[in-house]
């Protein structure tokens, strides 16, 4: 059987893949700082959104304030700022219909492969659309990967021992069913992370009963989800002036916090669980909520208005500690003897981690194992030409980074614009050569991260070759660092590039598939 036939090549100046939170970012700011750029997104979805459009569970919320987690160019204006799914989602809408990112969205569209070509200068990059996975090939001069850093396909699912024995029904909350019906059901969630913590009092009114198993504690901060000081704020001053205040204050906020739980660990795990005490009770946190590391070697757990906390103290919710040994038939057996009684089991188990948006990269010919790259100011990859990814901070709000990162996108185009030069590639440097190899990402011990770190780039111990995971380092590296650092080496293609047939066609515009179309 012969392969299907790839659909004619269109070719942009930056191509960026995804249209989450990252890729409608991206495209504001091309369009606002390099507008001279042509760009399409490809969107392996049928829906814009990514993040908060593939998650339905109960609940579905933000774990950050909507003042960091929004974009900096576009106010939040709803009342509460640890918002809901869908609220995010109209919101992330509205910001690509307003400035005509929704336009250039190509849905349907799953990269499979990107590969460089350096005489040309170009990727091209291949594409399966629809259903029918048909072939689609654009090229561009730069990439721009704002897909993620998990699988949109699957969640992670360990393997438990009697899992098919289980006669009721188990879900990843990846894959919500749209119709479950858990109204007066014996649910069982397995894990102790945000999804967990949310969906437990999000449904804890409906059902008989619901069980959060853990298997060891973690941190949880209780935080009003309505912002009265940003309230009072916007009654006295314009609605973008009083949201760069928030947003600036937040994001200090946030880094003071995280670097106090670096500096003093001990006096701020005894803050936390003394918030704790004061809302479950001495014996509830000693069994259930006294973690045996310090905060934010993992991910704090948020809670709106203390929703976990005043869930579990009624009577449907609780908390239990412990390792499986096995599912049964009717419930999962724990290695203490005790039996869980369940009727639908909720695998909270976390994210299936990818290295950078689940797809092939080729270098002149040679598979990139990013794994043996050095991360370039926590953007770019050592040896791979025009290209970034957009990753966020495990300590702070998503946005905040990949804002950052974008401004600097834009700063590496608008200079080799000005530069004449069309080739930027991160590169050692001679007194680079033995830097320690330094984890992508330190100081931070949770599952879904330790599993990830494997196949990421290293980091060194000297700039450019950073990921400090620190705001206020990012915005003076990313915004005002010198490009011309001697590891960032701006060039010209061997031959000219071939011209392209066409820079703009109607499949950039809007794809076929555009789910505004359909409805």
């Amino acid at each position: 059987m012969s392969e299907p036939e790839v659909t004619e090549t269109a070719h942009v100046d930056v191509l960026i893949v995804g249209a989450g939170i990252s890729g409608i970012g991206a495209a504001y700011f091309l369009k606002t700082m390099s507008p001279d750029r042509s760009f399409a997104i490809l969107e392996g979805r049928q829906d814009l959104g990514g993040t908060w459009d593939l998650f339905r569970y109960p609940g579905i919320r933000s774990d950050s304030d909507m003042h960091t987690l929004g974009y900096s160019f576009k106010p939040w204006t709803e009342a509460k700022t640890i918002a809901d799914g869908p609220s995010i989602l109209n919101y992330l809408r509205d910001t690509a219909s307003e400035h005509g990112i929704d336009d250039k969205i190509n849905y349907e569209h799953v990269v499979t492969r990107a590969e460089w070509d350096s005489d040309a200068a170009t990727w091209t990059v291949d594409a399966q659309v629809g259903d029918t996975k048909t072939p689609s090939r654009f090229t561009c001069n730069f990439l721009f990967m704002c897909s993620g850093y998990y699988s949109y396909k699957s969640g992670y699912k360990p393997d438990f021992v009697g899992a098919e024995d289980f006669q009721g029904q188990v879900v990843h909350p990846q894959e919500w069913p749209e119709n479950l019906d858990y109204t007066g059901k014996k649910v069982v969630v397995i894990g102790s992370g945000a999804t967990a913590v949310t969906i437990v009092p999000a449904i804890a009114d409906a059902v008989e009963s619901v069980t959060m198993l853990q298997r060891s504690p973690t941190y949880m901060v209780a935080r009003p989800d309505v912002d009265k000081f940003s309230q009072s704020l916007r009654k006295v001053l314009p609605e973008t002036m009083s949201y760069g205040i928030i947003r600036k204050l937040n994001s200090a906020r946030g880094e003071f916090f995280y670097n106090q739980t670096r500096k003093r660990p001990e006096k701020v795990r005894e803050q936390l669980l003394g918030r704790a005490r004061k809302a479950l009770g001495n014996e509830e946190v000693a069994k259930n909520f006294t973690p045996t590391y310090n905060p934010w070697d993992q991910r704090l757990c948020l809670m709106p208005n203390g929703d976990f906390f005043e869930a579990i103290k009624g009577e449907n919710a609780s908390v239990i500690t412990g390792c499986i040994d096995q599912f049964d038939a009717t419930g999962i057996l724990l290695e203490s003897g005790e039996h869980l009684d369940a009727d639908i089991i909720v695998t909270a188990t976390g994210l299936q981690l990818v290295t950078v948006g689940d797809m092939d990269f080729i270098v002149d010919g040679k598979q990139v194992d990013f794994s043996n790259t050095w991360t370039y100011r926590g953007v770019g990859y050592s040896e791979v030409p025009n290209m970034a990814s957009s990753f966020g901070y495990i300590n702070a709000s998503w946005t905040l980074r990949a804002d950052l990162t974008c401004e600097f996108v834009c700063r590496l185009l608008n200079h080799m614009r000005d530069t004449d030069t069309t080739v930027c590639t991160p590169r050692l440097r001679p007194a680079d050569a033995h830097m320690p190899a330094l984890p992508w990402i330190q100081d931070f011990e949770s599952g879904y991260m330790a599993r990830m770190m494997p196949m990421m780039p290293k980091q060194g111990d000297r700039e450019p070759w950073t990921n400090p995971q620190s705001y206020s380092r990012d915005k003076k590296a990313l915004r005002k660092a010198p490009l011309e650092d001697g590891a960032m080496i701006f060039s010209n293609p061997k031959v000219p590039a071939v011209a392209h047939a066409a820079t703009e066609g109607p499949d950039l515009e809007r794809s076929p598939t555009d789910p505004n179309a359909r409805r």
